[in-house]
């Protein structure tokens, strides 16, 4: 039986109290928050897949055939950290689910809650992870030569950096409300973010009205190149190759990408077109060390993505200096200083921090079951 519940006119960041808000996507690039509705029926299919879980109901509308509809999830990483798993759910189980529409009317639903009939028990809830907080700062850990390490203990302790404090550029200084994939709650905010040209500026706040629907990530899979890849939920990790003068960047987000940052004093080689050291969506990055401070600059990307959440665009004159601080053994400070003479009107820099996960080996989202 399908009945609607009354529509609420809500605005974005109320929204986002009411739902998860730790998803591959915008969720209100797919869904309506003004199309509440509340589905009954039985459970079809659990699809425990990348990059969200599916469960798929059949929902009998008066006495016409039952309808299947797809209700969306978060990704099986959260779910499981959530404590579920794929037989939390199985075929043949009455539910009741309530949820949001798709906007384009088709039989899909973004679950806020699923109850199991029989029982009245909710399952496949979410609980965001929060970082775990250290009673006291602790000393940053060095290297024999008393460099400071970006990654892990020696020994194979397990570790990587997440949670970051900004999940979308903002010029430093600048303070306007934005959701955690950079959606604006209001649009004139825009020319507030970044000194945009104006030709950026109105691409911008194209991306903006269409609720971030047109994010290359979400349609293709594209990489999260650029700042992008320290603001996405998953996390990074660190590899320090010593010996042949490079770090690697794992990138827990993306589909098992990796960016090379070399520290043995090469030039900036290679085409934008890429090459096997220079991969077209994390550019050529060449680094050194300024005291405690890794400073990268990285040049040479493509246009086919988008470099960070909210959709800034960005031309391939972009340029970027980013500087690694680990200022205690649980915090690294991010700072990024934007060049791009195509796109913005002058340089300007954003910063952010991230948390040290301990003792936990990194998640890795594949998108390549992407299904939008």
């Amino acid at each position: 039986m399908r009945s609607a519940v009354p529509l609420v006119a809500a605005l974005v960041g109320l929204l986002l109290t009411a739902i998860p808000v730790k998803a591959h996507h915008e969720i209100l690039a797919k869904f309506d928050d003004n199309k509440r509705v509340m589905l009954s029926g039985v459970v079809t299919l659990v699809d425990w897949r990348n990059p969200h879980v599916h469960v798929f109901m059949n929902v009998r509308e008066g006495n016409s055939q039952a309808a299947n509809w797809a209700i969306e999830l978060e990704s099986p990483i959260d779910l499981q950290q959530s404590g579920w798993t794929r037989e939390s759910l199985q075929p043949g189980d009455p539910i009741t689910v309530q949820g949001i529409a798709a906007r384009d009317g088709s039989r899909q639903l973004w679950r806020n809650s699923i109850v199991l009939t029989a029982t009245g028990r909710q399952v496949l809830t979410f609980s965001p992870k929060t970082p775990a907080m250290p009673l006291s700062a602790r000393p940053v850990p060095r290297w024999p030569d008393r460099q400071p390490r970006l990654g892990s203990l020696p020994g194979g302790t397990e570790g990587y950096w997440a949670f970051p404090t900004a999940t979308a550029l903002v010029e430093n200084g600048v303070n306007v409300a934005m959701d955690v994939y950079g959606l604006l709650r209001n649009v004139s905010d825009a020319a507030k973010v970044a000194p945009l040209q104006p030709w950026a500026l109105a691409l911008y706040v194209e991306r903006q009205r269409r609720l971030l629907r047109d994010d290359p990530m979400f349609l293709n899979c594209k990489p999260p190149g650029g700042p992008r890849q320290f603001q996405l939920p998953y996390g990074v990790q660190f590899v320090e190759d010593r010996d042949r003068q490079r770090v690697f960047v794992l990138i827990g987000s993306g589909n098992n990408n990796f960016r090379i940052i070399y520290t043995d004093g090469r030039g900036h080689v290679g085409q934008i077109g890429g090459d096997d050291d220079n991969p077209l969506y994390y550019g050529r990055s060449v680094a050194k060390w300024e005291g405690d401070t890794f400073v990268a600059d990285t040049r040479g990307f493509n246009e086919d993505f988008w470099f960070t959440n909210g959709g800034l665009p960005h031309t391939e004159q972009l340029r970027l200096i980013e500087r690694f601080t680990r200022t205690d053994f649980d915090t690294l400070k991010y700072e990024v200083t934007i060049e791009d003479a195509g796109a913005y009107t002058r340089p300007w820099s954003s910063t952010a921090t991230l948390r040290w996960v301990a003792g936990e080996e990194m998640p890795r989202h594949l998108c390549q079951d992407n299904r939008p």
